[in-house]
């Protein structure tokens, strides 16, 4: 797995999704179309991993956290960035999604949880807003921002 195997892999779930509304239905429909143990649920879990692994993932830390924006909002990856961060039970600063945010969740943790979501997806609608929390353990998130949007707020830092 390369960056570049990792870029193709998520445009493939990001030309599926890029039309769709960010809402409660889109993670039901992630949920159901590519659940923890699909073989795309699998293949980016593995990507993730691998990418950590290999430094080319999360390269960046603050504040007990790892994480990095390993592809900016561009055509080949329809309008989203790719971000991934690894947590273990930490809650990160809080920020809002000016237009949605959608969550690959992946537990390296048995029963490690991503604001209380276990292995999944989770999809945060425009304007929601949330300090990302992993409990339980340690966990990997990947997450995809329409248009690279994200604020983060005075609260960030407190």
């Amino acid at each position: 797995m390369s960056p570049q195997d990792f870029q193709r892999l998520i445009a493939d779930v990001t030309g599926e999704i890029a039309r769709r509304p960010l809402d409660p239905d889109l993670g039901d429909w992630l949920n159901t179309t590519w659940p923890n143990g699909s073989p795309t649920f699998d293949a980016l879990s593995q990507a993730c991993r691998t990418g950590v692994a290999e430094g080319w993932l999360c390269n960046r830390e603050g504040g007990g956290i790892r994480y990095g924006r390993i592809f900016k909002a561009t055509p080949d990856t329809h309008g989203f960035s790719v971000d991934v961060v690894d947590m273990q039970d930490i809650a990160g600063p809080h920020h809002v999604h000016p237009h949605g945010e959608i969550d690959l969740i992946v537990p390296l943790t048995d029963g490690a949880t991503f604001d209380g979501h276990p292995a999944g997806w989770c999809v945060y609608g425009p304007g929601s807003a949330h300090r990302p929390t992993v409990a339980n353990g340690r966990a990997l998130v990947l997450y995809l921002l329409p248009q690279g949007a994200i604020e983060f707020t005075r609260d960030a830092v407190a």
